[in-house]
């Protein structure tokens, strides 16, 4: 298992690092200060990440997706997690899940997506079932040919501007435990409210929903996978948005260690750069382990995954040690720049901030310690 990039590779971070630099860094500042990415802008970026092959690169090339392996969309995936989540986004890297769609799924949904001409979301989160996914309250009750959907999600992203939800649904029960089915639910069922969720301090421009439904009547043909399934379809959501998480702190880590770094070693004090200090240089030295650390073990479940033997323990390692890490990496950074890492005239506090979510969303810390504690004692078990 060797991690040196071939030249096809290395092209590709060349290409996305060049992309995020001039298409995207320029953009940060409005879309931090007015928590909005405008249409156009979103636009013009989509227009420009297909006219470059960045656009669907996890989706196979057959569908008109980019076609690339788990690993290399890793590696574009850590340059994307240098920019605003918010701007980042707008290159769609459609859920894994509608590679379930059959039938006419393929040419309503999974085919329009793939092309950037519909965008999908994914609610799954509840206001009491977030870590406790058995518990959600949200039912679709099978009414002849139709599924009938009452309930409420919450902390959904992107569903504002997305044009279908994946939605999982409890739609039984079996062994004492509720059985989860997958739904794909227009934003323009009937039935269906959707509405912006509180203002969060990470990641502006990337907004969450709460979405309502009530009676909302959806066609047996919505049904994404097999009937009591869901649990299945969505384990491999997880794996890999999990493991998106993990790339992107680790871009994001290496954005702030460079600024940090160039800080260290211009900003003065008492007759020399900070960096020579050993307080500030012995930071510095944390922090580019812990990123270097992080990256092998994210380019590890990546690789595994392309070999078709990843894990949810090796994504729960990678996003538990990668989101972990941004925390120490984005607060280090903070010290090093003093008072004015505070100040919004410098993106550190935002780095900051956003910081901050990667440990709660997509399975929080707790969770991934639970996933890798289970895999160590199941087999000592009796």
């Amino acid at each position: 298992m060797h991690f040196e990039l071939s030249s096809e590779q290395q092209m590709l971070v060349e290409t996305v690092r060049r992309f995020v630099e001039t298409e995207l860094y320029p953009h940060e500042t409005l879309v931090e200060d007015t928590d909005n990415v405008p249409a156009d802008l979103a636009d013009e970026i989509r227009r420009k990440s297909k006219e470059l092959g960045l656009y669907a690169v996890n989706m196979p090339a057959e569908l008109g997706g980019g076609g690339l392996g788990t690993f290399d969309t890793t590696l574009m995936e850590r340059e994307l997690g240098r920019a605003s989540y918010g701007l980042q986004m707008m290159i769609a890297r459609p859920s894994n899940i509608l590679r379930g769609c059959t039938g006419s799924q393929i040419d309503e949904y999974l085919l329009p997506t793939i092309r950037g001409e519909r965008h999908d979301c994914l609610a799954m989160t509840e206001p009491d079932a977030g870590s406790d996914v058995r518990s959600m309250r949200t039912f679709a009750r099978r009414d002849g040919n139709d599924f009938v959907i009452n309930g409420s999600k919450h902390f959904i992203s992107h569903a504002d501007v997305a044009d279908f939800v994946i939605l999982c649904a409890a739609t039984g029960e079996a062994g004492g435990k509720k059985t989860i089915s997958c739904f794909l639910v227009d934003f323009d069922t009937p039935g269906l409210t959707r509405r912006r969720g509180p203002k969060c301090v990470s990641h502006r421009g990337y907004h969450q929903c709460e979405l309502i439904f009530e009676d909302c009547r959806v066609p047996a043909s919505a049904l994404l996978g097999e009937l009591d399934k869901g649990f299945e379809l969505m384990g491999q959501w997880l794996g890999s948005t999990r493991l998106q998480v993990a790339t992107t702190s680790v871009g994001r880590g290496q954005r702030v260690l460079e600024m940090a770094t160039q800080w260290a070693a211009t900003r003065k004090q008492f007759g020399q750069a900070i960096g020579k200090f050993q307080g500030t240089g012995f930071k510095l030295a944390d922090m580019k382990t812990e990123l270097e650390a992080a990256e092998l073990l994210t380019f590890r479940a990546a690789w595994k995954d392309d070999q078709g033997t990843m894990t949810d323990t090796d994504a729960a390692m990678a996003k538990l040690f990668a989101s972990e890490a941004l925390a120490r990496v984005t607060d280090n950074a903070l010290q090093i720049f003093g008072g004015m890492g505070l100040m919004d005239e410098l993106p550190i506090e935002r780095f900051w901030r956003d910081a901050r979510v990667e440990r709660i969303w997509d399975g929080t810390s707790e969770i991934q310690r639970h996933i890798i504690s289970r895999a160590l004692l199941r087999p000592l078990e009796a």
